[in-house]
């Protein structure tokens, strides 16, 4: 299991925000993208998760580039956003299991006791909170079986509880094979986390 990405370069407009990135992942690992605003964090953690097109350069998965194929990458990741990408008209438990059933077979009520949804589970999406919204999005995370897990600023609406327990998920999934990508202003403190350097400026 492989994830890679080969020269990548995004631009918006007439301005390029980022070019030549490199880097790979093999099981256990993550990378920390770090970089001022605008220096196209968030591009790159969406071009990962193919919600964005490179302007050059390549993405692999086991080998097999996924921006001419992505049929073997399609539910081998899950990718966390701004956006809390919940559906307003299901319950808490309905929108993790709709998201943890698309990428193979899920563990929904383990996900829901770990970030203390259990009380939550039959209410409905659009009254919960910031933070609870981004503990139902964390949770589906910890439900999924997928390998690589492509995070953008994960840790925002989240008190120091949550964040902590976050970060003991985050160290599980990597301790069991596990992938991660990740943006955040904070530091996480992951053993096997490296450092990705976006420059605005270059």
């Amino acid at each position: 299991m492989s994830f890679s990405v080969h020269n990548l370069a995004c631009q918006r407009a007439d301005q390029i925000i980022f070019d030549n990135v490199s880097f790979s992942l093999a099981p256990g690992e993550a990378i920390w993208v770090r970089g001022r605003n605008g220096a196209g964090k968030s591009s790159l953690l969406r071009i990962c998760a193919r919600l964005l097109k490179p302007l050059e350069g390549s993405i692999s998965w086991q080998g097999e580039n996924i921006l001419d194929d992505p049929e073997n990458y399609v539910g081998a990741y899950q990718y966390l956003g701004h956006q809390d990408a919940l559906k307003s008209a299901m319950t808490v438990e309905e929108n993790i299991k709709f998201w943890a059933d698309f990428h193979g077979e899920a563990d929904v009520s383990s996900a829901l006791a770990e970030f203390d949804l259990i009380p939550l589970r039959n209410v409905s999406a659009d009254i919960l909170s910031q933070g609870q919204k981004k503990r139902v999005n964390l949770a589906r995370l910890a439900a999924s079986p997928a390998s690589l897990w492509i995070l953008d600023e994960p840790l925002s609406a989240l008190d120091r509880h949550y964040i902590s327990q976050f970060r003991t998920r985050l160290s599980r999934h990597l301790a069991t094979g596990g992938m991660a990508i990740y943006a955040t202003h904070q530091d996480l403190e992951l053993n096997d986390s490296r450092s990705l350097e976006l420059d605005a400026d270059t």
